[in-house]
């Protein structure tokens, strides 16, 4: 499971449960990416972004609220020259602080970075990788390598599993072993943004191929791979099944670049802004996120899934899953 205290679990269970209020902040920090995936939205939409003293206001107003983890992502957190000043101010704050990446400028900025408690890098294969992302997988692993080595809770390399990366599954299970970090999967979601013609080429469609790369996964977790994933959600991805109520929106506030409020990443129309206040726009807009959730097809992305199945005290994730 987590590495986290039991005062932190304890904290999360009162702040959840009790209090009815997300953990976590996840924050898209900036609208600007230095990689132009063709499955990925986000780096088409590059717009207005918080100041420093508005992302300090607003994490501020999180640790008020009770929120205890300040999560960095979207579109490409290290762009931000004042992230180690956000990363900083959340921890002196008390928060502890995460960071996903696509890597690419992890090799000149991890010194700075002294104020990180977690690390996940975007790896969707190994000879594959260079087709899926644009760039050679060498132009990474230097600073994977080197944040490594600097932070002091294990790294994660996430790999969402398309069509173009089957071949690879196992050799990238292999290498983080190797490199003593961590690795989790999710199946690819096929943003309606998205042109057909990437889907076809990018999309899961060899559906025997993928279940028995999917089962793989599943033993080499058993035979002690580093696999974070439980179970129970690796199985819920090789049938592509959806059979769990999502609790992401009870978990994670998610804001956007510029202040947006969303109900989470793939129900990105807006349910207030952080200038109305996040305890305003959390009491007023329950009802309108009990509703979607219920009515929404759901997703698979693993910590949406995992958390959610944690969230409802199911027993194996909460014994499988690492939550990082």
């Amino acid at each position: 499971m987590s590495k986290y205290s039991p005062i932190i679990a304890a904290k999360a269970v009162w702040q959840m449960r009790i209090r009815k209020r997300p953990f976590v902040l996840s924050h898209a920090i900036n609208s600007r990416c230095n990689m132009k995936c063709s499955f990925c939205e986000y780096w088409k939409n590059e717009g207005k972004e918080m100041e420093l003293n508005d992302i300090f206001k607003l994490l501020e107003e999180a640790r008020a609220f009770g929120i205890l983890v300040y999560n960095a992502w979207t579109v490409e957190p290290l762009l931000r020259k004042d992230l180690p000043e956000i990363l900083a101010y959340a921890k002196q704050l008390g928060m502890v602080t995460s960071l996903i990446t696509n890597g690419l400028l992890l090799e000149k900025r991890i010194d700075e970075l002294e104020n990180l408690d977690y690390l996940s890098v975007s790896v969707d294969g190994t000879s594959s990788y260079e087709n899926i992302r644009g760039i050679s997988l060498d132009r990474i692993m230097p600073g994977i390598i080197k944040a490594k080595n600097m932070i002091k809770n294990p790294l994660l390399m996430n790999c969402v599993i398309s069509g173009k990366n089957l071949d690879d599954i196992e050799e990238l299970i292999i290498m983080a072993k190797d490199m003593d970090v961590k690795i989790s999967f999710e199946p690819m979601y096929e943003f309606q943004g998205i042109e057909n013609d990437t889907w076809n080429d990018m999309g899961i469609r060899d559906m025997g191929k993928y279940r028995r790369t999917v089962d793989r996964i599943i033993e080499m977790k058993q035979e002690g791979y580093p696999i974070i994933n439980s179970y129970t959600y690796l199985k819920m991805v090789r049938d592509l099944r959806t059979e769990f109520v999502c609790h992401a929106n009870d978990i994670i506030l998610d804001v956007t670049a510029d202040g947006n409020i969303e109900n989470c990443r793939v129900h990105r129309k807006p349910i207030g802004n952080i200038s109305e206040g996040i305890e305003n726009v959390w009491e007023n807009t329950r009802k309108l996120r009990k509703n979607t959730a219920r009515n929404c097809q759901k997703c698979l992305f693993f910590g949406y899934v995992e958390n959610s199945l944690m969230y409802n005290f199911n027993l194996e994730v909460a014994q499988h899953y690492e939550w990082m």
